[in-house]
């Protein structure tokens, strides 16, 4: 489980990363046309979360935090795919500003579930 739970916490950092890169060149106004690609580094991000949660349900983590979890993998991808009919005009910047919000949250989900489930993991005898 510390090897699944490692591999899946760096896919949930190296896609996080991605998003966030490319969400600061949205917001500059550049590379619009890499929209299609932040949607499915999006969609790794939320499957590798979803991947996260199993592994903490297995590994007996708070099934609250583990269901928590869940929600955001459904309510994410929901907002990252509708945000741009959401407050149009001048109020859109709220939208932006909740969809970068949700998706530091399922990175720090991630980041939590996957620290939840290493701590409960006993280290094996040094010999």
């Amino acid at each position: 489980m510390h090897t699944a739970t490692n591999i899946v916490r760096t896919l949930i950092r190296l896609t996080g990363l991605v998003q966030i890169v490319l969400g600061v060149l949205f917001w500059t106004g550049n590379a619009r046309g890499l929209i299609p690609l932040h949607q499915l580094v999006g969609f790794g991000l939320v499957l590798s979360l979803l991947v996260m949660a199993a592994l903490a349900a297995r590994a007996g983590v708070n099934p609250g935090l583990v269901a928590l979890a869940v929600v955001w993998v459904l309510v994410v991808p929901v907002l990252g795919l509708t945000q741009d009919r959401l407050l149009l005009g001048s109020a859109h910047w709220v939208i932006q500003v909740l969809h970068l919000l949700l998706g530091l949250g399922a990175i720090s989900q991630g980041e939590a579930l996957a620290a939840r489930i290493l701590g409960r993991q006993v280290p094996a005898p040094q010999a």
